[in-house]
Formats: structure tokens, sequence, C-alpha cells
């Protein structure tokens, strides 16, 4: 207690926060391969909402059978029902799926067009911003999160890493124009992350939270879906019969649990920066491991991950906001 009376939160240990930004970046290598699988199957349907109904759909049937059978998830979704009736946690925070089921349709829309480089520049573009204003705003569980100088420049460096890496890709207007899709997805990522870290706070299950977060989701895609099909007409493309490439679902569960878990010891903004380094780890690997005919990591690649990686680490050593 201050002298004043009000309590002071303490600040999250160093070595704490460099855990869950690792835990964090190996997320976002994930992410890196959803966005490749997803991508694909977008193309080999021919629409990419359809791929992004089966990606969510997946990993909502996967969570539907793993609550339950846990005690964890049981006890969540039992608490998560008494923070909805007390008042603790709002309603509307329990929607960052549509977020999150925005990303993934425009991962199966314009990644077969734009490619992962792309795709990836135009994310981290509206993530980081959104990221720096999601934390000053106080959304997630850690609250009000100060836009210090460490912080700052961690968001400057990851934009102008990514940049670097991918910068002889942008020169095409017309990818520009598509790219606003995925510019606006990594806006709402920032949000998506907060309230997702809200949600499992309130529950005590990151199982539970991210649960949520598919039902949310799915429920918006089939809606888009049925519209689309009832405009443009139903797809017809056959499933592909590949196991790989319905794994973007329980890899966007991996994710999002993850996210949520480790929100409260982050904030939003490190969080995202993390997440940023892994995906752009997670892109030059697959560039050089399963190359495509649009993949070619040159240095200016591989240079701009390595400063990615720096910009994670000025931001999570920079001085811990109160929490």
């Amino acid at each position: 207690m201050s002298a004043a009376g009000t309590a002071v939160r303490p600040t999250v240990p160093a070595s704490r926060r460099i855990v869950a930004a690792g835990l964090a970046t190996a997320s976002g290598v994930a992410v890196a391969v959803q966005s490749r699988i997803n991508g694909e199957l977008g193309v080999r349907l021919a629409d990419g909402i359809a791929a992004a109904v089966v990606s969510f759909g997946l990993g909502l049937l996967v969570l539907l059978v793993l609550v339950p059978a846990t005690p964890g998830g049981r006890r969540g979704l039992r608490d998560l029902r008494a923070a909805l009736r007390d008042g603790s946690l709002r309603p509307w925070q329990c929607l960052g799926g549509l977020c999150g089921a925005f990303l993934v349709a425009t991962q199966g829309l314009t990644i077969g067009t734009l490619g992962v480089a792309v795709f990836t520049v135009a994310v981290v573009a509206g993530q980081s911003a959104s990221s720096l204003a999601v934390d000053r705003a106080g959304v997630g569980p850690a609250g009000r999160q100060p836009v210090t100088p460490s912080r700052l420049a961690g968001a400057a460096l990851t934009v102008l890493a990514v940049l670097l890496a991918v910068g002889d890709r942008l020169g095409d207007p017309g990818a520009l124009m598509l790219a606003l899709l995925p510019l606006l997805a990594g806006v709402g990522i920032a949000w998506q992350q907060a309230v997702n870290g809200r949600v499992r706070v309130a529950s005590g299950s990151a199982l539970a939270a991210t649960l949520v977060n598919f039902t949310v989701g799915t429920a918006a895609l089939l809606v888009t879906f049925a519209v689309d099909g009832a405009v443009r007409g139903w797809p017809t493309g056959a499933l592909p019969a590949e196991p790989w490439l319905y794994l973007g679902g329980p890899i966007g569960i991996v994710f999002i649990a993850i996210a949520a878990a480790i929100v409260r010891f982050t904030g939003v903004l490190l969080l995202g920066l993390a997440t940023i380094a892994g995906q752009i780890v997670g892109a030059v690997l697959l560039d050089l491991v399963l190359p495509t005919a649009a993949s070619h990591p040159g240095p200016a690649t591989l240079a701009g991950a390595a400063l990615t990686l720096v910009a994670v680490l000025v931001a999570a050593l920079g001085p811990a906001p109160r929490r």
C-alpha cells in the first residue's frame, strides 16, 4: 500500500517477461506455418472464406472435445459463466474471435496472390501500431501500459526489420491494394489478444478462453460463408486429400491459448512483437526448407529477421511498466 492508501501493483520480473516473450516467439513460428497452410487450402478450394470455415471449424471441434474432458476446462467454463453474470467480464470482451476469423479469412483470400512475405508486412504494420494503442488504453489484463521509449523503439524497429526483409516484394500497386485486408487483420490482432487475455483471467483457463474465441469466430465465418454463397454462388472445388492442409485450426488453438495465457505478463505490445519475430523466423525457415516458386530468401531477408529479434529484445529488456 502507498502512503495515500492505494494499492500498487508489482511489476512483472524481467525473467518472466523474457520467458513469456520466448513462448510468444515460438507461437509466431506456428502462425507462419498456419498462414502457409491456410493460404494453400484457399488456393485448392478456390475460396478463401470456405478455407477459413474449414480451418476454424476443425479447431472448434477439437476444443469441444478437449475442454469438457479436462478438469481445468470444465472449471474454466463455470468461472466464465460466473464472471459474465456478476459483470466482472463484459460480453463484448468475448468477441476476440471475430478478429481471429478475419485474419484466417485473409490468409485464404490473399496469400495465394500476395505471398507470405507481403502478407506478413501488412499484418505487422497494423499489429505494431494497434498494440501501442491497445496497451495505452488498458484493454488487456495487464492494465494501462505506458508508451515507454524502449517499447516505442521496439515497435519501430520491428516494422523497419520486416520492410527490410521483404522490401523487394512491395513494388506491385495491385498487391498493395489487396494488402489492405491483412493490414486491417493486423490491427484486429492486438485487440483480440487483449480481450482473450481478459477472458483467460476471468475463467482461469487458457483452454476455455480459446474455446470462446473459436466459437465466436466460427459463428462469424459461417454467417459470412452463407451470405457469400447466396450472392456469389457456392464453391465447387472438392476438399483436398492431403491431411496437412487441415492442420491450420489445431495450430490456431496453440497460438490463441499461448497468447491468452501470457499476455498478462507481457502486455499486448511485447506479445505482438515477439509473435512477429516468430512469424518472420518461421517464414524464412519455410522458404529455405520448403520453398515455393515465389520464395527466394536472400541476405536482406535474413538481416531483416535478425533485426526483428533485436527489436523484441529491446522491448523486452526495457523497464517494465507497473501491472
